[in-house]
């Protein structure tokens, strides 16, 4: 008998549950508004099942979603039609599932090149080592744009910008 090597129902949705969350704020910091977010969450998800890749553990799961929900995110972003689109004079949508800030706001307006890596280093609590690995970017790249990214967010919060 042969035995299928693609995931079950429940494993999909243990998956999910696990990992959702860490996607959606991912998926957020690029697309900026809930509907849009929700979407590209759906396709992360989408082409887990699609693509069915086998992970080492926990965190090689949770770094491919993470890498695969930003490179959906810039996907989504390259679209012609979304060039065209005037999402600043959309309204945000009530309940939305992430309460932003001062800092949180500074961050999503920071480039997309330094915004994951903020992310990944602030709100995930990765080390640059590991974001490198994330990433597939040198050590050396991500500490120079988290060096970056701090020096711009110092500038759009003042000096009361903590740098920890």
């Amino acid at each position: 008998m042969k035995v299928s090597l693609l995931r079950t129902d429940k494993e999909i949705t243990e998956i999910y549950e696990r990992h959702v969350q860490t996607v959606w704020r991912v998926c957020y910091a690029y697309m900026k508004n809930t509907a849009e977010t929700e979407d590209a969450v759906q396709d992360t998800f989408l082409r887990l099942m699609d693509a069915n890749p086998s992970f080492e553990n926990a965190e090689h799961e949770k770094a491919w979603l993470i890498r695969t929900a930003s490179n959906v995110c810039k996907n989504h972003l390259k679209r012609k039609w979304r060039k065209r689109e005037n999402l600043d004079s959309a309204e945000n949508t009530v309940g939305e599932m992430m309460q932003t800030n001062e800092v949180l706001d500074a961050v999503l307006a920071l480039p997309d090149k330094y915004k994951t890596v903020v992310y990944l280093y602030y709100y995930e609590g990765y080390a640059g080592k590991e974001i490198a690995t994330i990433l597939k970017k040198p050590a050396s790249t991500v500490r120079n744009l988290l060096r970056d990214a701090r020096k711009q967010l110092k500038e759009k919060l003042g000096e009361d910008f903590c740098e920890e």
